[in-house]
């Protein structure tokens, strides 16, 4: 399961910077349906973007934050293959976030579900937008910045399309809530 995971990932990372893994034009919210939010797990997961380029590591820490939250809120028996395309990301600067003890890291993405038992057909889709706080002084200056926003964005995924928050905040979590 991990070599198509990674076969995933390195897939996305060689098409060309405009090349979507999303439906082409596809923006609007398909929610998916009860069965299918009880059912299913995720398996493999594609990204692309408008700019990740193979040394940025955005792409692994986005991957490992969001399946970890899907892990916790989609645990099916079903498996639903999952395309993000990620239009927007903004990491707030370190030292202005620390100067001020305020901030923000922002990220913009559109979620697909497919189902591969039905030839790929998109069963859900989710344009998802999270701000996460930098966290203050410490945090902004030490803290995994992208990780805070992927794991924000993931569990933001799950509680669109599955219902439910995989996690209860706390000091375990990257983000605050």
């Amino acid at each position: 399961m991990k070599r198509y995971i990674a076969l995933a990932f390195i897939t996305a990372l060689t098409l060309p910077a405009c090349a979507s893994v999303v439906s082409p034009g596809a923006t609007e919210p398909l929610p998916l349906s009860q069965h299918v939010m009880e059912t299913s797990r995720v398996g493999t997961i594609t990204i692309s973007t408008g700019w990740l380029r193979a040394k940025d590591d955005f792409g692994d820490t986005f991957v490992d934050e969001v399946r970890e939250e899907l892990d916790a809120c989609a645990t099916g028996q079903n498996t639903l293959n999952l395309r993000i395309h990620v239009d927007r990301l903004r990491r707030d600067g370190r030292l202005g976030a620390a100067l001020t003890g305020d901030g923000a890291h922002t990220l913009a993405a559109i979620a697909e579900f497919v189902d591969p038992a039905q030839g790929n057909a998109v069963v859900g889709r989710f344009p998802i937008e999270v701000a996460t706080p930098s966290g203050g002084v410490i945090p902004a200056l030490f803290g995994d910045r992208q990780m805070m926003v992927s794991e924000a964005w993931g569990r933001a995924l799950c509680t669109e399309a599955f219902g439910r928050n995989p996690r209860r905040p706390g000091l375990h979590n990257a983000t605050p809530h």
